[in-house]
């Protein structure tokens, strides 16, 4: 069938995908009206013309076909066109009786349509978890930025805060463990909102932040004059201020071995001497533990009291990793842009190759790192979208722990159809300004770009 054949037209139009066909030299032979519909260029303006003057002119950011002419073989690129938009083009050669390429078909997929999909999907499926989660498990605790109210509502966390709920109504020693970040003082605070105890205070101490001789005064409190630089008055500890309440010790693996001993005492006979003083005073505190440590090792190491081990260990939750709750990752990142573009007066949004980087990214600093990323680009963005290249080098490249190599070309074409656009539009227009323009972007998009490719060339 001829190329310019009626029919053969009529059949390229039926086809929801964009087609795009050259000759054997790269000029323009066809174009069907689904590729004009998503690239928004007009079929009599493309046809005729070769694709090495379209790639010049910055038309097009970058051509499959002209590929496909020199290595010989089918490939598939990333283009940018100018709104925005990001097309998944295939190029395959059609072979003539004497082996030689006589044509070259391009099918053209909207990249960007099938990521807002993707996402649309997403949403649907967390408002239907939403909609279905009956539990209000977090009231009164809107203000505090380690916490979302997505993250009970999602498979793996509901279950650690189902057994939160469980163990709240008693004041049952827990044990909280996971990885640095993870989020183990938003179930600390859960436990303690949910008890007879919320009323009273929630008093965190992180074991890890301080000397042996500060986190002893900082617990125990101290009588005037106990040490040198001690007020004059002397200080309530934390176990005082949280009498009736709740006392988070965060990283309790890293408090120092004679402290380990008073605490000992304290959950043992609920009393307690502040440094440097003669008078007990009585207490009654909750108290809920968390270590990054396997604890059992300190034990059989000798840097952690077995007694007290056995003691803080009446129930232990396991919070797993954010790479382990994959589903939360993408609430979590919508959650804390809108915390922070209310913060900052902001209206950022993500663009949704981002959000897809994003997703993909194993987060070694877990919900920790999480926020200080979005709060970090909300702060830095210049140009109202998060774009795939303004993520840190660390999303940007593969973790280490992500072993599916599989998304590595994608993200190599992504950045490459960047460069090639903003070096298309540089040439034909000489200026940052105006190919920024043309591109519909900031100037300062563009500039941050080109520096950050200087850096990693």
């Amino acid at each position: 069938m001829n190329v310019n054949d009626a029919s053969f037209e009529e059949l390229l139009n039926a086809l929801h995908d964009g087609v795009y066909i050259t000759d054997g030299d790269g000029k323009t032979l066809k174009v069907n009206q689904a590729y004009e519909r998503q690239t928004g260029l007009s079929g009599a303006d493309l046809i005729g013309r070769s694709m090495q003057e379209l790639v010049k002119e910055g038309v097009l950011s970058q051509s499959a076909t002209l590929r496909v002419l020199h290595e010989g073989r089918p490939v598939s690129v990333m283009q940018s066109l100018s709104q925005g938009k990001k097309l998944l083009v295939s190029a395959t050669p059609i072979l003539d009786a004497d082996n030689r390429i006589s044509y070259v078909v391009s099918t053209v997929r909207d990249m960007t349509e099938l990521l807002r999909m993707k996402h649309e999907r997403d949403e649907l499926q967390q408002l239907k978890q939403l909609r279905n989660s009956t539990a209000k498990l977090h009231a009164g605790q809107r203000d505090n930025l380690l916490r979302s109210p997505l993250m009970a509502d999602q498979e793996v966390s509901g279950r650690v805060f189902s057994l939160a709920r469980q163990v709240a109504s008693s004041s049952v020693k827990v044990l909280l463990q996971g990885e640095t970040g993870v989020g183990k003082t938003l179930v600390a605070q859960f436990i303690h909102n949910a008890s007879p105890r919320a009323s009273e205070p929630f008093l965190a101490l992180n074991c890890g932040a301080l000397p042996e001789n500060l986190i002893e005064a900082e617990l125990f409190g101290y009588a005037p004059g106990a040490f040198t630089g001690a007020g004059p008055k002397g200080k309530r500890g934390l176990l005082e201020l949280a009498h009736h309440g709740t006392l988070f010790l965060d990283e309790i693996g890293d408090l120092p071995l004679p402290v380990q001993v008073k605490l000992l005492k304290v959950i043992e006979e609920n009393r307690f001497i502040p440094v440097g003083g003669l008078e007990l005073k009585e207490v009654d505190v909750r108290i809920i533990s968390a270590t990054h440590h396997d604890l059992k090792r300190l034990v059989a190491d000798g840097r952690f009291r077995a007694d007290l081990y056995y003691r803080l260990n009446v129930v232990p939750i396991n919070i797993p990793a954010l790479r382990e709750r994959r589903e939360e990752i993408l609430p979590l990142l919508n959650y804390y842009l809108d915390r922070f573009n209310v913060r900052y007066e902001r209206q950022v949004q993500w663009s949704l190759e981002t959000l897809d980087l994003m997703c993909d990214y194993t987060w070694p600093g877990n919900i920790r790192e999480l926020i200080n990323i979005v709060e970090r680009l909300v702060v830095t963005n210049q140009t109202g979208t998060i774009e795939a290249l303004d993520m840190p080098e660390e999303i940007l490249n593969l973790n280490p722990l992500n072993t599916d190599d599989s998304r590595l070309p994608l993200r190599k074409v992504l950045e490459n159809a960047e460069r090639s656009a903003i070096r298309a539009a540089l040439r034909v227009h000489k200026t940052t300004r105006l190919a920024a323009k043309a591109l519909g972007v900031s100037q300062a998009t563009v500039v941050q770009k080109m520096k950050r490719w200087e850096h990693s060339d």
